[in-house]
């Protein structure tokens, strides 16, 4: 009993001065700094040959109250471009809601009743595209693209109709109608930020312990070897929840971003990433020899897929489908559709359990791995 409570008390006292070892750690190194400059190059070959801003076969749902020849003659040249795939036949405006907390369709086009009589006997009608401006940047893209499909089929019409033909065309921005550009990459920040400070200051920290000949001497020490682990880590998890506190006072005080989903919730998930990204780091800390493989491993291995092949940048369904499967390994990419979903979109643990499912999948894995892997390091 005596020994326990000896461990406990040097764990205790270990805890904080890793705390403050690893603060120092952070602004003291600056040979770390030199490998930012390496990121240009691989931003400039991804932006280049993998990457592109143009809509392409986005999901669109249709709530047609119409049915009429040329409602349906307008569905028809929408699904024939290259553009949208015409993926849902909406039934009702609660279908229409549905379909986007769901992410089953990017945008709606709703066909008032009596479209085609109205066109016809009046010279002019409405056709309301509906689109998910969580992304301000893909939801105008996405509108103007579908406007121009109108405005080409009525320009075709009117040139064999006798009388002139207008289609107004009523656009509705849902989750964010004054397509700011906060509500976008605030959640891609936060992503970003967590990764980064949890990967490479874990991996970097238990390199350099290694490098200095200190680990040697934590493993003679009364500590077990996953009380040096969770000595280790622990401090990265709560600097990472201070930054997370950080961006959303930030987010709401000076973007005026509101929060609409449950805090707790978001937390929760923010939590289960966090362990996730220290998982990688001490998975990085097992193979890399150096502070500076570490930090470029941490640098080029996570920040770029955080940046690029989770949706924050550019659409998922717009990259090649090589890239489409890489970024399902990526577990910013689950943290950034519950971020968004909770934030913008306030919706609750039913809406997001499947992602919530696959990012505690990759935390347990990830975790016993990185652990197992740990040990066996310092039993070599």
């Amino acid at each position: 009993m005596k020994k326990h409570k000896y461990q406990f008390s040097i764990f205790n006292s270990q805890l904080i001065t890793f705390i403050k070892k690893e603060f120092k750690h952070v602004f003291r190194d600056k040979k770390t700094l030199l490998m930012l400059f390496g990121m240009p190059t691989a931003q400039i070959i991804l932006f280049g040959f993998a990457l592109t801003n143009e809509i392409k076969d986005s999901k669109v749902g249709v709530l047609d109250f119409s049915k009429d020849i040329v409602s349906r003659q307008i569905i028809e040249k929408i699904d024939e471009s290259n553009y949208f795939n015409v993926a849902e036949d909406l039934k009702s405006i609660k279908d229409v809601d549905a379909a986007f907390k769901q992410n089953k369709i990017r945008a709606a086009v709703v066909f008032p009743p009596g479209f085609a009589d109205e066109l016809l006997h009046g010279g002019h009608s409405q056709i309301q595209l509906i689109a998910d401006a969580s992304d301000p940047n893909a939801a105008t893209s996405i509108t103007n693209y579908l406007s121009n499909i109108i405005t080409e089929y009525q320009s075709q019409q009117t040139t064999v109709a006798a009388a002139p033909m207008q289609i107004m065309a009523e656009v509705h921005m849902l989750y964010n109608p004054e397509l700011k550009g906060a509500p976008n990459f605030v959640p891609g920040v936060i992503a970003l930020v967590l990764m980064l400070v949890c990967t490479m200051m874990s991996s970097v920290s238990i390199v350099k312990e290694k490098e200095l000949g200190t680990m040697e001497i934590l493993l003679v020490s009364p500590f077990k070897p996953i009380y040096i682990i969770i000595s280790k880590l622990m401090p990265f998890l709560i600097i990472s929840l201070f930054n997370l506190a950080i961006i959303l006072v930030l987010s709401v005080t000076l973007l005026d971003l509101e929060i609409k989903g449950n805090i707790f919730l978001l937390f929760f998930a923010s939590m289960l990433f966090i362990i996730t990204s220290l998982a990688i780091g001490l998975l990085i800390s097992t193979t890399a020899k150096t502070q500076q493989n570490a930090m470029m491993i941490s640098l080029m291995g996570m920040m770029l897929p955080t940046m690029l092949l989770t949706g924050f940048m550019f659409p998922i369904e717009n990259m090649p489908i090589v890239l489409r499967g890489l970024s399902n390994i990526v577990p910013s990419r689950w943290f950034f559709i519950i971020i968004k979903n909770v934030m913008l979109k306030g919706l609750g643990i039913a809406s997001i359990w499947k992602e919530l499912l696959i990012l505690t999948a990759m935390c347990v894995g990830l975790l016993t791995l990185s652990i197992k892997k740990f040990k066996i390091r310092l039993q070599e």
